[in-house]
């Protein structure tokens, strides 16, 4: 572990109060004794003329000087470590299935072999002394008689070639770039001031009845409850405890355990699940279709063509790694009384395994980003935002009259939300209403997560646009639908990210013609990576791993961005994101307290023989094989191959920037990112 560097004392400094606090060492005849409040005062002043004794203070360099060696030595082993992890991944790689397109990394290899050579012509030109003036001076190109040989020559034609006819295009593709990336950064600035207005207001949606209040006569609704899952063996078994522990009438409530697992093992254990829930008078009911076809949008949309649903007045979805606490149904679906066009009520996610390892911290930055702010400004100013796929409730109505679960894209969510926008109904968001869940722990399971979340958007911006233009909503609603809810936020963030510091960062360290100012690579990515841990504030320590991260995790979110929008091959990708099952279960029984003792006596039994179940029919993991990506390591190679170029020119900021975040792509590119730390 790293050395304690004594950040919290430094920060809780002014804080302290009048407690004596006395460090002894090994050696009993000195101490340092540190006496603060105002009740020492009289003591303090009397010794305030002796001094310090030098022998107290040599123990306090010694202290000092141990805690830095500490420092030095986590540092070297950290050092030591990265090399080994390096052969290690090599040992065991995996490379990428292979694509329908490459283009992407055909484009950024040939880019690194250009960047490699002319490197090597710098390098020659820097060591034989062919220096000139800085392209913002006049620049002097020597006459043919000052030409000293060949590749004098050579350089000299490289230098005329860059100015005329690179430097140019380079220039305005980056003065496009930035102007993109100044009105994203006020929009989330914009978003930002929207959420510290909501906080100063205490703005907040309310029912207007409380079913929680003792004497409340709140007639509660036929509420349905689905959830969907496909070879979930992990965590198949916490959406259904929870389901089943939900605090609502029984013969007002009915849970549907969507299986779309085609692994025979996996469905015999959940049927054996809602068996065992279903003797102890829980109606749970388990549905598994022979025909499987799009995906969670098919599941969802057969499970609602069953006869019975007509009965019910709501729907609550929830996957299968997803814990409601008991009371959900009950701080939720009262929101719908009296309130005729609410469609949606959409709750928060809340994070088991947020500190498992460096990869599901900084997820947890965007997503606490995503609810805190995102959703709650929009759900509070505009009555709109993308459905989450789970941990809300619809009314049945507000489906069934905007068309139902459509297999179109992947984004059935945001599909169904946007056509329900359409239709005029209206959505709310309660932040203070968490429901448990996962976030993949593994590169290779969050990069498929964030292709299928960056693909299927403009997948549907292509397929909902003709609907959007001829709908009858006001023009204002169409112009945030189209230009921030699809173009900014879904298409211009992965843009300008990867083109930007990926591209033309690098880029312009060999054509210093089109250098980038240092508030774009510097002041305003740092300023818009502080607001967006605002919501994370045990967060604050990773500032820089999530500002390098997120610029690495723009050529995937890029890739995903073009084939939706140009309907590649894996546009239609669906991958199941790969769960890891971590209990919560201490955090689960604390929100169950106060229920009646048959729903804790069943969540232990429940667990109990769930356990005995699962190691019965599991089998052993085998050899975990690391995943080599060719896409992040041609750009990590291409970086540092810019920082090395940097040098020449002493940029200093360029360079660390460059060599940072060289670095982020090569652990990314070796798969080191989702390891425990």
């Amino acid at each position: 572990m790293p050395p304690h560097l004594g950040f919290s004392d430094w920060w809780g400094r002014e804080a302290r109060k009048g407690t004596p606090v006395v460090v002894t060492m090994e050696n009993p005849n000195y101490s340092v004794v540190e006496i603060e409040g105002p009740e020492m005062e009289e003591f303090s002043s009397a010794e305030k003329g002796r001094g310090k004794n030098a022998k107290q203070f040599t123990w306090v360099l010694l202290l000092r000087a141990h805690r830095a060696a500490n420092c030095v030595a986590w540092l070297a082993n950290a050092m030591l470590a990265l090399p080994r992890a390096v052969s290690k991944r090599l040992a065991n790689r995996s490379e990428e299935k292979p694509e329908k397109s490459r283009l992407l990394y055909k484009f950024i290899r040939a880019f690194v072999v250009l960047s490699l050579a002319v490197l090597c012509l710098e390098l020659v030109a820097y060591w034989k002394g062919w220096h000139f003036q800085r392209p913002d001076l006049d620049l002097h190109l020597p006459e043919k008689l000052e030409i000293s040989s060949w590749a004098h020559g050579v350089y000299i034609s490289w230098l005329g070639f860059r100015a005329v006819y690179i430097a140019y295009p380079i220039q305005i593709l980056s003065k496009f770039c930035i102007v993109l990336f100044v009105i994203q950064s006020l929009d989330r600035l914009v978003l930002c001031l929207g959420c510290f207005w909501i906080k100063f207001k205490r703005i907040k949606p309310t029912a207007e009845s409380d079913p929680l209040k003792e004497g409340s006569d709140y007639k509660y609704p036929m509420v349905l409850v689905q959830i969907p899952m496909c070879n979930e063996k992990e965590v198949y078994d916490q959406s259904i405890s929870a389901a089943c522990q939900l605090d609502w009438p029984r013969d007002r409530l009915l849970i549907q355990v969507l299986d779309d697992s085609d692994d025979e093992s996996i469905r015999t254990l959940i049927r054996a699940e809602v068996a065992k829930w279903s003797q102890q008078g829980v109606n749970i009911v388990y549905r598994h279709r022979l025909v499987r076809t799009g995906y969670k949008a098919g599941n969802l949309k057969s499970a609602m063509s069953c006869d019975y649903v007509k009965d019910y007045e709501f729907v609550a979805i929830f996957d299968a790694d997803f814990q409601p606490s008991p009371d959900f149904l009950k701080r939720t679906v009262p929101h719908f009384e009296g309130n005729p066009d609410l469609g949606l009520v959409q709750a928060r996610w809340s994070f088991v395994n947020k500190d498992e390892n460096l990869l599901t911290r900084l997820q947890n930055i965007n997503l606490c980003f995503h609810f805190e702010v995102e959703q709650q400004v929009n759900g509070v100013f505009l009555n709109f935002f993308g459905f989450n796929g789970t941990a809300g409730v619809w009314r049945i109505k507000a489906l069934e009259t905007s068309g139902g679960w459509l297999e179109r894209t992947t984004v059935e969510d945001m599909d169904i939300a946007v056509r329900a926008h359409l239709n005029g109904w209206k959505f709310i968001y309660l932040n203070d209403v968490k429901v448990l869940c996962e976030v993949p722990e593994s590169y290779e399971a969050y990069r498929k997560q964030q292709h299928r979340w960056h693909s299927g958007p403009m997948h549907l911006f292509r397929v909902c646009l003709p609907a959007i233009l001829t709908s009858k909503i006001s023009a204002w609603k169409k112009a945030n639908l189209i230009l921030l809810f699809f173009l900014l936020r879904k298409l211009i963030l992965p843009f300008y990210s990867f083109t930007l510091f990926c591209v033309i960062l690098p880029l312009t360290m060999f054509v210093p013609e089109a250098e980038l100012p240092i508030w774009v690579i510097c002041y305003i990515p740092v300023f818009m990576s502080f607001l967006n841990i605002l919501p994370a504030p045990g967060s604050f320590p990773f500032i820089v791993p999530y500002l390098l991260f997120e610029n690495t995790m723009s050529i995937t979110k890029f890739n995903a961005m073009v084939s939706g929008l140009f309907k590649l091959g894996s546009a239609y990708e669906w991958v199941v994101t790969k769960k890891a099952g971590r209990s919560s279960e201490p955090d689960f029984q604390k929100s169950i307290e106060g229920l009646p003792q048959f729903h804790k006596q069943v969540s232990d039994s429940a667990l109990t023989e769930l356990s005995k179940e699962v190691k019965k029919n599991s089998t052993p993991r085998g050899k975990r094989v690391n995943k080599i990506y060719k896409k992040e390591l041609a750009l990590a190679l291409l970086l540092l191959t810019a920082a090395v170029r940097s040098l020449l020119s002493a940029q200093g900021i360029h360079f660390y920037y460059l060599l940072f975040q060289g670095v982020s792509f090569l652990l990314v590119g070796l798969d080191l990112i989702g390891e425990q730390m």
